[in-house]
């Protein structure tokens, strides 16, 4: 079942990282067994390793799918001078398979929320043709732009996105 626009309109997503576009996959993203929402909250600690990602277009015609993370609210967002701060890229992905089935070009990194709630966009967009060996990383993972990656690589609009919201765990307390 594709996804509602609306939360990631209210979440400020649409605007923030993405442009409006017309949901045409499912996208199922699971932190161990933490199913993710729009707009739920994910303790960093149980987002630390990569979540399972399964990608389903609307005809399973082997399509091959791009997966974007990314942190709009980064330092803090009060004031997101890196937005956006990227986590993960993978290219390549076969439709219905996990994103560990893709090419992974930047590293899955964890959230680490320094100061206040911030928002962790997974967006999904169907790639023309296999991308993963002409891709090149970014150079840095400040002041990423995921429309300008998407444009960059003849991507297009997303055709599935979504967020959950994480925020600093406090220390353990030493005894």
């Amino acid at each position: 079942m594709v996804r509602s626009l609306e939360p990631l309109v209210v979440g400020r997503v649409i605007g923030d990282v993405l442009d409006m576009f017309t949901p045409a996959a499912d996208l199922s993203v699971t932190y161990a067994s933490k199913q993710v929402a729009n707009g739920c909250e994910i303790k960093p600690s149980a987002a630390a390793d990569a979540p399972t990602v399964d990608i389903q277009g609307p005809i399973s015609n082997n399509d091959l799918y791009a997966l974007v993370m990314v942190d709009p609210d980064a330092p803090s967002p009060s004031e997101p001078t890196f937005r956006e701060w990227l986590h993960w890229i993978v290219v390549d992905i076969p439709e219905g398979s996990d994103a560990n089935k893709g090419k992974e070009v930047v590293q899955y990194m964890g959230p680490q929320p320094p100061t206040g709630i911030h928002r962790y966009v997974l967006a999904v967009f169907k790639q023309n043709r296999a991308i993963g060996g002409s891709l090149r990383p970014p150079n840095t993972r400040s002041n990423f732009s995921t429309r300008q990656f998407a444009s960059q690589n003849a991507l297009g609009l997303p055709v599935a996105a979504v967020y959950f919201n994480s925020q600093k765990q406090p220390a353990a307390k030493k005894r």
